[in-house]
């Protein structure tokens, strides 16, 4: 299983248009599954623009701060996710804020979110997850899902003003995953081709590695942060997808060699020695699992709305899999 946390900062990035392109590109063994949790503290983007407003503002992550406090939240949870999988139930959203205002409601929610999240991939039907943090989630009370995830992976773009305002961003979240978290080599860049530094010059200077390069393609970022555009095979297919699913293929393959670096080691006794410590999740993954066994055998209210990478003509070739590039 894996968690991956996706932060952004001033400037609109596009760590938003970054984690919905992994969501629908995101490689999906059969019987797997995953959900981008969309937790900026500022409010979701994905209802109103990639979606354009087809799902009701009622689905979302506003709707867990109440659950939470009436012992509801892992039903609820899957009751908020919207399938972008036409009916398969393999490419899963939960949408975010619709009013920046209804963050203070989630203040105590944030921990058990990522402890569900967390243990999401050792179900029967394994999740992987990816949490889309925006600007400011990586601080506060929501802080708590970066410290958890597998990798962290801020979006810059490879221009001189993003590069200064993310390295103290950078330094604040190092310092934090090293002291609260599992360490600051959960920390990985994705980088927006635009300007005139180079993928060496950008990690040198940040001092992390650059996971990914995402062409700097406005019109194909649209689609996704806008709804606007083609979104038919010709998106699927294009340059800019292709780099979302060499992107999540590597934080796959980063996050699998960090979780066995972590993991505890026999020692000379034959006992595990402890690796860093993590936060411990909880122990309701019982129900969990229930849950997920029970939501494949019953009707569910949730919507099926066209996605932004279903949005083909009516003669897409039998077999083609919307949202995920080959």
């Amino acid at each position: 299983m894996t968690v991956v946390a996706v932060t952004g900062g001033t400037g609109a990035p596009g760590a938003t248009s970054t984690a919905l392109a992994l969501l629908l590109t995101w490689p999906l063994p059969a019987g797997r599954r995953v959900i981008l949790i969309e937790a900026d503290p500022d409010g979701g983007s994905i209802l109103a623009g990639a979606l354009q407003g087809r799902v009701s503002a009622e689905y979302g992550l506003h709707q867990l701060g109440v659950a939470h406090r009436q012992g509801n939240l892992v039903d609820a949870f899957f009751r908020q996710l919207v399938d972008l999988s036409d009916g398969r139930r393999e490419r899963l959203l939960l949408p975010g804020l619709v009013d920046p205002t209804q963050a203070s409601g989630l203040a105590y929610t944030w921990d058990p979110i990522s402890q569900l999240a967390a243990g999401l991939g050792n179900q029967q039907i394994p999740h992987d997850v990816i949490v889309d943090l925006g600007r400011r989630g990586t601080t506060g009370a929501s802080a708590i899902v970066a410290r958890r995830a597998d990798l962290v992976l801020p979006v810059i773009r490879g221009t001189l003003p993003s590069l200064a305002q993310a390295q103290p961003r950078l330094t604040a979240l190092r310092n934090d995953l090293d002291t609260h978290g599992t360490g600051s080599d959960s920390i990985a860049l994705v980088v927006i081709e635009q300007g005139r530094y180079s993928r060496q010059e950008i990690g040198k200077h940040l001092e992390a590695p650059v996971l990914g390069l995402v062409p700097f393609d406005p019109e194909r970022a649209r689609v996704l942060s806008d709804g606007e555009g083609d979104t038919g095979k010709r998106f699927l297919r294009s340059r800019y997808m292709r780099a979302a699913r060499t992107t999540a293929d590597a934080a796959i393959n980063l996050a699998a060699q960090r979780r066995m670096r972590l993991a505890p080691r026999p020692t000379a006794g034959g006992q595990l020695s402890a690796g860093p410590e993590a936060p411990a999740p909880s122990d309701g993954w019982a129900q969990a699992a229930a849950y997920i066994r029970r939501s494949d055998a019953e009707p569910r209210p949730e919507p099926h709305p066209e996605s932004p990478a279903e949005a083909e003509p009516a003669h897409r070739p039998a077999g083609e899999e919307a949202g995920h590039v080959r």
